[in-house]
């Protein structure tokens, strides 16, 4: 099997950043960057990675019109990062130029395009988060519908809770890729994230990718963390 483990670089510099790639590289298949780390070390930070060989996640989660938005996948794309995510709430305008800008970038620099990730809903809301902006409170349905928009829309790839994982896999193709934030080891802590599972109990309901940032990057030692996270993976 391919390693799914995602580690989150929720650290607030490049110096931080560089050091867990430094350390977890051998044993994890990709970093993700997300805003906090983009903000304070800018595209640097994803070249470094890229340099050392190692997969990159940009997780900007781009929401505006539709040109602004295949700009900056286009941007993202000229980084050689081989995730990335587009809110799906923006729309179907919005998601085909996302898809469209990353596939034209991929066809011009003779690369692999990214894969464009559709933000369903994010796992720190629930029924009555939702409720709070005005949108369908029943969150399982908004996923599937934010689901089937990203999906009709050209878009290879999804990012969903644990606990939608195996409702999405009923109702989209076999080859769209599910990333999935709100990984928590049995051992660990919730923190904000509100729809759980453990690592294996995702990967057994269909994701391909697993979002961890606090269990491996906050741990004492975070190479054997992830490393025993990989190994409970692959037991019977």
């Amino acid at each position: 099997m391919h390693n799914p483990i995602i580690v989150a670089l929720d650290v607030p510099s490049l110096e931080a950043a560089l050091k867990l790639v430094e350390q977890l590289a051998p044993v994890v298949g990709a970093f993700k960057v997300g805003k906090e780390l983009f903000v304070s070390a800018g595209p640097e930070v994803v070249r470094k990675i890229r340099a050392t060989g190692a997969a990159v996640f940009l997780d900007l989660k781009f929401h505006d019109i539709p040109n602004t938005v295949a700009k900056a996948v286009e941007a993202a794309a000229q980084l050689d990062v081989q995730m990335l995510t587009v809110h799906a709430s923006g729309g179907s305008e919005m998601l085909r130029a996302a898809e469209q800008a990353a596939q034209a970038n991929a066809r011009k620099l003779r690369r692999t395009p990214p894969l464009v990730l559709g933000v369903t809903v994010l796992t720190s809301l629930d029924r009555e988060g939702l409720g709070e902006i005005g949108v369908e409170p029943n969150v399982g349905r908004q996923v599937e519908r934010l689901a089937s928009l990203a999906v009709k829309c050209g878009l290879r790839g999804l990012v969903c809770s644990p606990l939608e994982i195996a409702r999405l896999r009923q109702i989209i193709p076999a080859d769209v890729q599910l990333v999935t934030p709100g990984i928590r080891p049995p051992d660990a802590e919730k923190d904000d994230q509100k729809r759980t599972l453990s690592p294996k109990e995702a990967i057994h309901a269909g994701a391909n990718w697993l979002v961890i940032g606090r269990p491996i990057c906050a741990a004492e030692h975070p190479r054997a963390a992830a490393g025993k996270i990989l190994a409970s993976l692959q037991e019977p």
